[in-house]
C-alpha cells in the first residue's frame, strides 16, 4: 500500500504543478473548459497507470495531453459544441479589466497554430527548439508562428493603449506577448 502511494507521488506532484497550464493549453487547442478538464482527467488516469514515471514527466504529460485533445476533436458533435462555446474561450474572472478581456479576445481570434505556439512559449516557458520538437516543426517555423501571432496581437491591441496597461503580476512589466520577439539566433 505504501509502495503504491510512493509510485503515485510523482503523478500527484505533476498534477499540482501542471493542471492549470494544461487546461489553458487545452483552451488554446480549441477545447471548451469542460472538455479541457475531461482531457486532463483522462491524461492523468493514463499517467497513474504507468508502473514508473516517464523519463521527462513534464514533456510526456504535455505530449499525452495534446494527443488526447486531438483525439477529442475528432467527433463532429464535439466540434459543433466547441464552435458554439468559442464565444467564451476563457473563463472570465470577476476582477478582470476591459484590457484583459480585449487581450483574451485577441488571443482567441488568432489561428490555432499561432495561438498554440504563443501559449507554449509564454505560459509553459518552452524554447522554440522545445516547441519545434514537441509539435514536430523546425524551431524556425515555431518562431515564425510566434512572431506572426505577436504581430497580430499587437495590431489588435494597438490604439487601446493596452501595451502599458497589461502587466505581468510576477514582474510588474508589460506582458511578454505584446513585446517584440528576438530572432531565433539571438536567444
Amino acid at each position: 500500500m505504501a509502495a503504491d502511494r510512493e509510485k503515485s507521488g510523482w503523478c500527484e506532484a505533476l498534477y499540482e504543478a501542471k493542471a492549470s497550464h494544461l487546461i489553458l493549453y487545452g483552451r488554446a487547442l480549441g477545447l471548451s473548459h469542460g472538455e479541457a478538464e475531461d482531457v486532463l482527467q483522462e491524461t492523468f488516469v493514463a499517467l497513474m497507470r504507468r508502473a514508473e514515471p516517464p523519463e521527462q514527466p513534464d514533456h510526456y504529460c504535455l505530449r499525452t495531453y495534446r494527443n488526447r485533445a486531438r483525439n477529442y476533436h475528432r467527433g463532429l458533435w464535439r466540434r459543433l459544441t466547441r464552435e458554439l462555446e468559442s464565444v467564451r474561450w476563457f473563463d472570465h474572472a470577476s476582477n478582470e479589466t476591459a484590457a484583459e478581456r480585449h487581450a483574451m479576445q485577441a488571443l482567441a481570434a488568432l489561428p490555432a497554430d499561432q495561438r498554440e505556439v504563443i501559449v507554449l512559449k509564454i505560459w509553459h516557458e518552452y524554447t522554440f527548439e522545445e516547441i519545434g520538437s514537441f509539435l514536430d516543426l523546425s524551431p524556425n517555423t515555431a518562431a515564425g508562428r510566434y512572431r506572426y501571432g505577436l504581430q497580430k496581437l499587437r495590431n489588435a491591441l494597438k490604439g487601446a493603449d493596452n501595451e502599458t496597461s497589461l502587466s505581468d503580476e510576477r514582474t510588474g512589466t508589460a506582458i511578454a506577448f505584446v513585446g517584440a520577439s528576438p530572432p531565433l539566433g539571438e536567444r
